[in-house]
């Protein structure tokens, strides 16, 4: 027999059992979320308590035949951040944020076990999210957003900590935000997006405090809590204050905590107030006023960077090389302004993906076209009128980039100090497109084309030309929710030209062309919070015309030379860590190995070796002829990378770095600077690679909320297998040319001082660098020494450079902007003394560059006007007022010497010896 007692509770065991497994059958299909649930309550007699913004995004498409509610809803949330609880007593059911409920304690909640014959209650440890407090306290220039909260609570896989990754994107352009550096309160150290602005933070379960800060972009902070792994997309808004500011200024967080050193970051932007000739912007001859980089003189083409020579820099736009970035000589950038983005500059140990240079990378990036609306930019100087478009082709989805630009006036040569120069001409242009589409947050491609051509005559019978042209193709793609690759092919060719044409019968055209192509593939892996990989792998093939010269007209008496086409291959594996080992320390290790090979078909000489035996047609030995394809002479090895950061404190931080390189092609040239007609040589049986090592120590600090940025560093470079010049050696059209030149050793150290202040009504920076930089060529024979085989400044050795860059705002509208340089004069070698011989008059030399020319300093003013800022204007404007060179300073840029009635005079040239003034008209719409 049954008692009542018993009969009950087998009741309520019965009915709860029925509950729980009541056959429910229902459809998703063409139903909202809302009409699901409502349906849901009607079949199953459950009541249900949520908002209705939970589910408004929630599509059930899912059918159910005889399954139990808890079963159906467990399909339903699987997808969602949501979770339920059921009330079976009273046939509720709630959903849930994120969260779970308990409702009974664990049976391992308390645990028991015997220490030496008596029982100890230990209760164990259960990784419950913690409870969560809000923060109200948020600084007025700081943006507060929405509390987000990231995954579904799993009981049976709760964790201490979590993981959020994500990408941070401008809100207003959709594109990318790289270097966004990503603070989480409470936890030393930063994490920094890459390239593709995307990241990934390891945060403890529950709640979190996150802030971003990046140059341009408004600081943000926002509340996070963490339930599970999931993702978090940043969009954030740009920073009007922040565009507003004038100086060069690399992101504060990265000059003080990444690892890499030496590096700087300039905007294109950032540059229009920065007073430079005839009211151009220059974002190259901004470069010169950093620390450790410099030219050979004014109007010098090239940069010298921590003591190497102008072709140990590697320049890209858009990943494809530049080899002559200027226009007019070297005052004139190549690069439109109001297309360019910025330009990173790496004096020290680049990344790993990089190589085939000795001394520093330039990466110059184009902008992304606006995809919501047609805006443009332009300007009209006393010299260049120029012009940019971005045009939106479908809206958040792809864009155009359409720039021109070109001289319209002579006059600037005929006030140059010289009368040769006075009756000449010069004409340039250059033009750029660039194609970006995204195909969705995983996938986006860009294409950039790029033309230049320099027309120039210096004399009234040779017209000069110079171009460059280039096109990229880049495709990102992410792989994984670690991984991204990025996949580039790129082609270059710079060409010049000398069209001579005088009344003799001497009339000819030469023609020089070099011409790459390169396929780069870099992936990208975050293993973890600690590790990070960079890894890839490029090939490049060179195609080189040294040059030929065609008689022109039919009374021309040249004969026609046509020196053989060189072809190389170059290529490389590369693979980097950075290496998180602590909040304080961090590594960036990489390693890459270089190969390079000349290839047929070709001949090659082969010279006597020995003392009296210097290479020249005399002491050939024998001639080899290789066939097309076949490899003539093969070099490689490995480079390494390393970069290690120790952070003392938030802001202030000490840096190391070693690198080595490899670099297969050089530019043949007996001037002191660079000019268009120089060529460039590539490695072959008798020139070798140049081989460089470099190492830097220094201190970086912050001050003042990261409104002033000190750093201090120092540098020592070696240089193995550089080019030098025989004198009087003869390097174009020269079918032998390894005869004429000489390869020896270089070295290169100097101390690199950089102050800034990056905010203010007064703001801009002071650099100062103290460097040598020397030479020595020790061949077998007299010939092939210089300077006995003793080390000699280079031409570019400037042992003290300084540069002061000021701005200051009297208002929103109108401020006032200073440029000074001071420079060491330059290296020089002189006449010392005059003998006769046969009745002949000679003269004799100094050691090479054993003298210098007078020290060189230049100081330039600016007054700049914006437009009123008015939100529905047709156009803003923006006016500089410049005088460049207002002390009227005859700096020398050469020192040449004639004899006059036996006495040999020295003379010097000045390209800008009187004060420039200019006016620049600019407009954005």
């Amino acid at each position: 027999m049954i008692k009542k007692g018993s009969l009950f509770a087998i009741l309520l065991v019965v009915q709860f059992a029925f509950s729980q497994n009541v056959p429910i059958t229902i459809s998703g299909e063409s139903k909202t979320s809302s009409e699901f649930f409502k349906e849901l309550e009607d079949k199953s007699g459950y009541s249900f308590f949520y908002l209705d913004d939970w589910i408004e995004d929630l599509k059930v498409e899912q059918n159910f035949q005889e399954a139990t509610i808890s079963n159906i809803l467990e399909v339903v949330l699987s997808e969602t951040q949501l979770n339920f609880y059921l009330l079976e007593e009273e046939k509720r059911v709630f959903l849930l944020q994120n969260t779970i409920i308990y409702d009974e304690l664990p049976p391992s909640f308390y645990q028991t076990k015997d220490t030496l014959g008596s029982t100890t209650v230990v209760q164990s440890k259960r990784n419950v999210p913690p409870p969560t407090f809000y923060n109200d306290e948020v600084s007025q220039t700081t943006e507060k957003l929405p509390v987000v909260r990231i995954g579904r609570a799993n009981e049976q896989h709760l964790r201490p900590t979590y993981r959020l990754s994500g990408r941070a994107i401008n809100a207003e352009t959709g594109a990318p935000i790289p270097d966004l550096a990503i603070r989480v309160k409470g936890r030393s150290g930063v994490t920094v997006t890459n390239e593709q602005g995307e990241y990934e933070l390891v945060l403890p379960a529950g709640y979190n405090l996150i802030s971003t800060s990046a140059m341009g972009i408004r600081d943000s902070e926002r509340e996070v809590i963490m339930y599970n792994d999931g993702t978090m997309n940043l969009q954030l808004q740009e920073s009007l204050e922040q565009l507003q500011e004038v100086v060069v200024e690399a992101d504060a967080v990265s000059n003080v905590e990444e690892a890499v050193s030496g590096s700087e970051e300039i905007s294109s932007e950032e540059s229009k107030d920065i007073p430079l000739v005839l009211g151009e912007r220059n974002i190259l001859e901004v470069a010169k006023a950093l620390p450790g980089i410099s030219s050979a003189g004014e109007g010098a083409s090239g940069l010298n960077v921590r003591g190497g020579k102008t072709d140990q820099n590697l320049v890209l736009l858009d990943d494809a090389v530049i080899y002559n970035p200027t226009h007019f000589f070297g005052i004139f950038q190549a690069l439109n302004p109001f297309t360019t983005e910025k330009v990173n500059i790496y004096k020290g140990a680049p990344p790993v993906e990089f190589g085939g240079r000795l001394s520093s990378v330039l990466d110059i990036e184009t902008k992304n076209g606006d995809t919501e609306k047609i805006s443009g930019e332009g300007s009209i100087g006393p010299v260049t009128g120029n012009l940019a478009l971005e045009i939106p082709l479908k809206k958040e989805v792809s864009s155009l980039v359409i720039g021109g630009r070109g001289a319209y006036a002579d006059w600037i040569l005929k006030a140059l100090d010289d009368e040769d120069l006075s009756n000449s001409e010069a004409s340039f242009f250059d033009g750029i497109i660039k194609y970006h589409h995204k195909f969705s947050e995983n996938s986006e491609i860009r294409g950039t084309a790029y033309y230049s051509k320099d027309n120039f005559s210096i004399t009234s019978d040779s017209l000069y030309n110079y171009s460059n042209r280039l096109g990229s193709v880049r495709w990102a793609h992410k792989l994984s929710e670690k991984s991204t690759g990025v996949l580039t092919a790129s082609n270059s060719n710079y060409n010049f030209g000398i069209d001579y044409d005088d009344e003799g019968n001497s009339n000819f055209e030469l023609d020089y062309t070099i011409n790459e192509s390169e396929l780069r593939y870099r992936l990208n892996t975050r293993l973890n919070e600690a590790h990070t990989l960079d890894y890839g792998i490029s090939g490049k093939y060179y195609s080189v015309e040294p040059g030929n010269i065609e008689p022109k007209g039919n009374d021309s008496n040249v004969e026609p030379i046509t020196i053989d086409r060189e072809r190389a291959l170059e290529g490389a594996l590369f693979i980097g860590d950075e290496f998180k080992i602590s909040d304080k320390l961090l590594l960036n290790v990489g390693a890459r190995y270089a190969f390079y090979a000349a290839m047929g078909e070709a001949t090659q000489n082969t010279y006597q070796e020995g003392e009296g035996a210097p290479r020249s047609e005399s002491t050939v030995q024998d001639t080899i002829s290789y066939d097309s394809g076949e490899f003539i002479k093969t070099y490689g090895g490995p480079e390494a990378r390393v970069s290690a950061r120790y952070l003392f404190t938030p802001d202030f931080s000490v840096k190391a770095s070693f690198n080595n390189s490899y670099q297969f092609i050089h530019t043949l040239s007996n001037n002191t600077t660079v000019s268009p007609i120089d060529t460039w040589k590539l490695s072959d049986l008798n020139i070798k690679p140049q081989k460089g090592y470099q190492a830097t120590f220094g201190f970086f600090k912050n001050f003042n909320e990261n409104m002033y940025e000190l750093s201090l560093e120092g540098y020592y470079k070696r240089m193995d297998d550089v080019l030098d010049f025989k004198t009087g050696a003869d390097l174009l059209l020269n079918e032998n040319v390894e005869t004429e030149v000489l390869q020896g050793e270089g070295k290169a150290y100097g101390v690199e001082f950089l102050l800034k202040k990056k905010r203010g009504s007064l703001n801009g920076w002071l650099g100062y660098t103290y460097s040598r930089s020397k030479y020595r060529f020790d061949g077998e024979t007299s010939e092939e020494r210089i300077n006995n085989g003793e080390f000699f400044p280079s031409n570019f050795d400037k042992p003290h450079d300084l540069s002061v860059i000021a701005n200051y705002k009297f208002t929103r509208r109108y401020s006032v902007s200073m440029n000074f340089v001071y420079q060491t004069g330059r290296p020089i070698t002189y006449p010392t003394g005059t003998f006769r011989f046969n009745n002949a008059d000679y003269v004799t030399f100094s050691d090479r560059n054993k003298y210098r020319i007078p020290d060189f300093y230049r100081l330039d003013l600016g007054i700049n006007i914006e437009g009123n800022h008015k939100k529905n204007k047709l156009a803003h404007s923006f006016i500089t007022i410049q005088v460049y060179n207002v002390l009227g300073r005859n700096n020398p840029y050469s020192v040449f010497f004639v004899t006059d009635d036996g006495e040999v005079k020295a003379l010097q040239s000045s390209i800008f010896g009187m004060p420039i003034p200019s006016i620049t008209y600019n407009f954005k719409f």
